[in-house]
């Protein structure tokens, strides 16, 4: 949810890429949905490992959840680290509408921050 916000608000100017430290090669249906609700399509997006990019240069690294801010370190070359410790929404439980409420509130509260850190960019 966070890189298709970072390449909507940049306009696709930024390389933006997400990874996690535990990826499964596919993306969860609710975030396809409620991303879908807000006229983003992240269907042919993928799960991809922190792995694969730990050797590059990075301007920027945001990490999203607890199990990403202590997995981290590989991606130590960053220029600036950013924790941002939302709840995993894939491990919300309860009806189908309870996981997706989930899904919303976190994707609500990653639109918001991505555009918080934009603006702020663009105010130094």
């Amino acid at each position: 949810m966070a890189e298709a916000y970072f390449r909507k608000f940049t306009d696709g100017q930024w390389r933006c890429e997400s990874a996690g430290t535990d990826p499964t090669g596919y993306v969860h249906p609710l975030a396809i949905a409620v991303m879908g609700e807000d006229a983003i399509d992240i269907a042919a997006h993928t799960s991809k490992s922190l792995a694969s990019f730990a050797k590059e240069d990075w301007d920027y690294v945001v990490t999203v959840c607890d199990r990403a801010a202590e997995a981290c370190p590989v991606l130590a070359a960053a220029v600036v680290v950013l924790h941002w410790p939302f709840p995993d929404p894939a491990e919300a439980s309860g009806s189908r509408e309870q996981q997706l409420t989930a899904f919303r509130e976190t994707r609500d509260a990653i639109k918001r921050r991505v555009g918080e850190l934009l603006r702020g960019l663009k105010g130094n």
